[in-house]
């Protein structure tokens, strides 16, 4: 019983892999910097594999590495133990994991422990799976435990190919992989869990003899497979958790899933939605108990709405404040702070900075509109 609780109390560290640029994204804006209901979709990945036992978090930069250090750092508390290491030469994800190597050897001293690999553009992934992945990782005793998904159309992703006893042999990218290969449906998502003491070693048999001319993460499976250790596999209950996102289509995708998300959060939390489908509600928005939005509405960036208050249709607001049982029309309005009990009328424009005082009411030919 002690052999097992200490094989799962070990330590953790994680490594967010956000080197890419992004190409097909078509934007100067680096791709883990992309947003998604408002909050850039590296910082997505950074809390879902945020756990109580995690030592250190490594994030992997290349691309623009000023910029998106900067906007991580910005947006995460001081304390959120984030080490940022370059990628300079883009030689792919097991080089950008190699390079992560020393900050992971700091962090783990003498100690071994498992390491969490998510890649930075995979938004979607919810904390719990990355938790369940870890914990099934640890009870099996494995060298490596890698996050699948079992897709109708796997199109674009890298197969997995387990073997009769259920094991992990090996990864094979579409690029690589045979006909009869390209059939299955069980993927890669990028998310792995491996221990640390072999991490090192098995980076140094990677090679770059694939189409891609690239040292692939996912062949750390085959090298420690080969090596007669324990890899295995954990499948998401819900595949859309692992969808990576290379273009605008798929951003958009993610984008309309995160929404639904949302939405839902804030129903069980006592909001009515008119239209819960045609309403826009950001990450980083605040709203209390019995706040109602009709249709149509926009919450962006750092909104806080007060108990009771009703907004819509059709406003939009932007970092505003709305007290409590105030009433807010088809208003357009940045940066403002709306009172309690106060009324905003329709097609009112507040201007950045306006301050509507508690039980004031607001028509479009009143001075503090615009």
């Amino acid at each position: 019983m002690a052999a097992r609780d200490e094989r799962v109390n070990r330590p953790t560290c994680v490594v967010v892999l956000a080197a890419g640029e992004g190409t097909r994204m078509r934007s100067a804006r680096p791709k883990p910097l992309h947003h998604l209901c408002g909050r850039p979709m590296v910082l997505y990945v950074l809390d879902a594999a945020a756990h109580e036992d995690v030592r250190a978090t490594v994030v992997v930069v290349g691309h623009d590495a000023t910029w998106v250090e900067k906007e991580i750092s910005e947006r995460r508390s001081p304390d959120a133990r984030l080490t940022f290491v370059e990628q300079r030469e883009q030689l792919g994800t097991g080089h950008a994991l190699g390079v992560a190597l020393p900050s992971l050897d700091d962090a783990f001293g003498d100690d071994d422990g498992d390491v969490v690999i998510v890649p930075g553009d995979a938004p979607l992934l919810r904390r719990a799976s990355i938790a369940h992945l870890l914990a099934a990782h640890r009870e099996r005793g494995a060298a490596l435990t890698m996050l699948g998904a079992t897709l109708e159309d796997p199109t674009g992703y890298g197969r997995l190919l387990h073997a009769k006893d259920g094991t992990l042999e090996r990864v094979v990218e579409e690029s690589d992989a045979t006909a009869e290969e390209r059939r299955i449906n069980d993927v890669n998502t990028s998310v792995i869990v491996v221990r640390q003491s072999l991490l090192g070693p098995a980076l140094r048999h990677l090679d770059r003899r694939n189409a891609q001319e690239e040292y692939y993460l996912t062949d750390l499976v085959s090298v420690l497979h080969d090596l007669g250790h324990l890899t295995t596999s954990v499948m998401l209950e819900d595949p859309t958790e692992g969808s990576n996102i290379n273009d605008r289509r798929q951003l958009a995708r993610a984008e309309a899933v995160m929404r639904r998300r949302i939405n839902d959060q804030w129903l069980t939390r006592g909001v009515t939605m008119w239209s819960p489908e045609n309403t826009y509600v950001d990450a980083d928005v605040e709203l209390a108990a019995e706040v109602s939005l009709l249709p149509g509405t926009v919450l962006r960036g750092r909104c806080v709405v007060a108990r009771g208050a009703e907004i819509g249709p059709n406003a939009l607001l932007r970092d505003v404040e709305v007290g409590e049982g105030a009433v807010v029309g088809a208003v357009e309005a940045t940066r403002v702070r709306i009172g309690a009990e106060a009324r905003v009328g329709s097609f009112v424009v507040l201007a950045p900075g306006a301050d509507v005082a508690p039980g004031e009411v607001v028509t479009p030919a009143s001075p503090t509109s615009h």
